[in-house]
């Protein structure tokens, strides 16, 4: 495949996408992820730019399989057709991952990410492409409300966009589909004050805006938003995945308070 070119925050897709296709040659892989090892073979870039760190590639995975986790679980728990909405869903290959029978799936991203998207993932009946930034009116057009359940994910997007952008996504979230499941990634505010720092950032040029320390904050929004739970990365069952070394960064990341919601997966009904 020919040089793929993104900038900034479009960029930082490739960052999961590594870290993905990494565990995938790992003996006791997490996420054991083939679509994306395959895509990084067959893209010309190099990755070695992007400096990412091995324990980034690991949170990347973490994270990645928690999510899939609660997705699936909240789609079995779904009488009859789950419309899914992934936003900013890059390369990932979540909807090959998991379970996708009885959902009617979307994924959305800006349309130079979809166009790229393209050359590697095939629209079908159930499964759908909409190029659009997230935050620009009228994708949501695209997705019949007809269904009952419906379940919003939001991986590695939240802290790109600023409070109000975030604020009136959901607002116009609801007011499409009434009611969704929305599952979400975020950083703390100290960790998304120091995120200029990381390495691969610097390299993009991307700016974090967002980051939330108590996550029962968005209840006083106004838009029936009610917190459900929260998913530490320093607490996931698959962190006996990894080496001793590993397992005890994160273990010691648990007892500190700062370090243990510094990153973390958040869960909401809404409506």
């Amino acid at each position: 495949m020919s040089q793929i070119t993104l900038t900034k925050e479009k960029e930082t897709l490739l960052i999961p996408l590594y870290g993905k296709a990494m565990d995938y040659q790992k003996k006791r892989s997490i996420l054991n992820d083939r679509k994306a090892a395959d895509i990084v073979d067959q893209i010309d870039f190099d990755f070695d730019t992007l400096k990412i760190q091995d324990k980034t590639n690991t949170m990347m995975c973490i994270r990645a399989k928690i999510i899939d986790d609660l997705s699936q679980a909240h789609i079995a728990h779904s009488l009859g057709i789950t419309t899914v909405i992934h936003m900013g869903c890059g390369l990932d290959s979540r909807a090959e991952r998991i379970d996708r029978k009885d959902t009617d799936w979307y994924e959305v991203d800006f349309p130079e990410v979809i166009r790229l998207r393209r050359a590697f993932y095939e629209e079908k009946d159930g499964y759908h492409l909409i190029g659009s930034s997230v935050t620009k009116k009228g994708w949501m057009d695209q997705i019949p409300n007809h269904n009952k359940h419906c379940v919003v994910i939001a991986e590695g997007l939240s802290m790109y966009l600023k409070e109000q952008e975030i604020k009136t996504l959901i607002t116009e979230l609801k007011s499409r589909f009434r009611r969704f499941v929305l599952i979400m990634d975020a950083y703390s505010e100290l960790a998304a004050k120091g995120a200029k720092n990381h390495p691969s950032l610097k390299r993009t040029g991307a700016q974090i805006f967002w980051g939330i320390d108590d996550p029962k904050a968005l209840e006083n929004w106004g838009m029936a938003v009610s917190y459900v739970d929260s998913y530490f990365f320093t607490q996931s069952r698959y962190l006996d995945k990894l080496s001793f070394g590993t397992r005890a960064m994160y273990g010691l990341a648990n007892m500190i308070p700062a370090a243990k919601v510094a990153h973390r997966v958040l869960v909401y009904q809404v409506g």
